[in-house]
């Protein structure tokens, strides 16, 4: 089986919801589906763009730059890495990730090796 990541998109200038405990029981519930569906692996929520560190290599230095890498109007706010026979299973698991989480969610086969 491959493996997925489920990437969360969050806008950049986002308030917790209303319905935050709901989301997030409905979240709970949903690895506990991908758990017994034997397709979870792990997942992770995390912090905001504004605690990144950004290291990129310039000839022999590398430069350490705060903050994200690219600038936007959403970011990364958390993932889940899935096993999933094909594209259309990992497809469904996304869908119903996008739904619980009601933000947009990018699925991506993680290369073998």
């Amino acid at each position: 089986m491959k493996q997925y990541l489920l990437s969360i998109y969050q806008p950049d200038d986002t308030d917790p919801p209303d319905n935050l405990a709901e989301i997030m029981h409905d979240l709970e519930t949903l690895n506990d589906e991908m758990r017994t569906a034997g397709a979870w692996v792990f997942a992770a929520g995390l912090h905001a763009p504004s605690t990144a560190t950004v290291l990129r290599a310039a000839g022999s230095e590398v430069l350490v730059t705060d903050g994200p890498y690219a600038e936007g109007k959403e970011h990364i706010g958390g993932f889940t890495v899935i096993r999933a026979a094909d594209l259309d299973e990992a497809l469904e698991w996304g869908r119903r990730l996008a739904r619980v989480v009601t933000l947009p969610i990018e699925v991506r086969p993680l290369q073998d090796g």
